[in-house]
């Protein structure tokens, strides 16, 4: 099993676009795997939208891989979601992530958009099974409850195929539709103690339909900074995640400390069944952001990509 260390973004934690960029130079010159990013559409700070960053990464870049984490399927049209990755994927040769949910029923873009939740598991599955079948270069004749074709095709199709497909999501349908329809699992905000018994139905659900999951293909974000557990900084991010229900504990979830300490955080993580750790920086400035992924690259990253 390969393991590996992307890094992560919520929200845009940069002053201006250009100190966005220096920071996705960074990452290329370092060892970092990849760039990850959250999908907002409707929010009151700035959010980039996935699809549109990954195709200024597929020209920033050479080297780095780069995926949500995750894409609303809800909120897009798998015809156009589908020619969106393939064309990123077929400019970047090849280096795409895509990573898809059903979005938590909490989320404002329900509301803003006018649509309900309701169904959002079965409309999903309908828009995996055609992006599937689109990325594969069928000619996609489709009848379904969400969505209807007749002789849908598109080019170009991905460099990769079978293209990269992440699902996110711990449920029971979520477990199905990971080995069912993808090929590697996101987890949400998760403790290492709450991402192992996922880790092991979705591993039982593949030997039972005889499609399992490369033990690298499943990943987690955990923010993470180089400082203590007393600064503001991380005494607000606790703060706002004392208000999710679903995490156990922030104490469990965020790694904070030193070098030593982060890989003992990853190290749990591992244990729960992780491969492909997906690393946010907490910082207070551009400037913060850039010296907490300096370190990881010159200090975690080597002693995780060496194994």
């Amino acid at each position: 099993m390969s393991e590996s260390i992307g890094v992560g973004i919520a929200g845009f934690p940069f002053e201006t676009g250009s100190d966005f960029f220096k920071w996705v130079e960074l990452c290329e010159a370092g060892d970092v795997d990849s760039i990850w990013t959250s999908d907002r559409l409707v929010s009151e700070a700035i959010n980039l939208e996935p699809l549109a960053l990954m195709a200024v990464l597929a020209g920033a870049t050479d080297r780095l891989q780069f995926g949500m984490n995750v894409v609303v399927l809800p909120f897009r049209d798998p015809l156009i979601l589908a020619k969106q990755c393939a064309t990123i994927d077929f400019l970047s040769d090849g280096r795409l992530i895509p990573a898809f949910g059903v979005g938590s029923v909490a989320i404002p873009e329900w509301s803003a958009t006018g649509r309900s939740p309701r169904g959002r598991g079965k409309q999903v599955d309908e828009m995996l099974e055609i992006m599937t079948l689109l990325w594969q270069g069928e000619r996609v004749t489709y009848d379904g409850t969400y969505y209807k074709y007749a002789n849908a095709h598109i080019a170009p199709l991905p460099i990769r195929r079978p293209l990269p497909l992440w699902i996110g999501g711990s449920s029971k349908a979520a477990i199905r539709r990971t080995v069912g329809l993808g090929n590697g699992w996101l987890a949400g905000i998760q403790s290492p103690a709450q991402i192992k018994p996922v880790v092991a139905a979705i591993r039982a659900e593949g030997l039972k339909i005889n499609k399992p999951i490369d033990d690298d293909h499943y990943g987690a974000g955990i923010p993470f900074r180089f400082g203590s557990w007393d600064e503001p900084i991380i005494q607000e991010q606790v703060a706002r995640l004392d208000r999710f229900p679903e995490l156990d504990s922030a104490e469990s979830y965020v790694a904070v400390g030193n070098a030593e300490d982060i890989l003992e955080t990853l190290s749990a993580y591992r244990e729960a069944g992780i491969s492909k750790f997906v690393l946010r920086p907490i910082g207070t400035s551009s400037a913060d952001i850039m010296h907490q992924t300096q370190k990881l690259i010159n200090e975690v990253i080597p002693v995780v990509h060496q194994k």
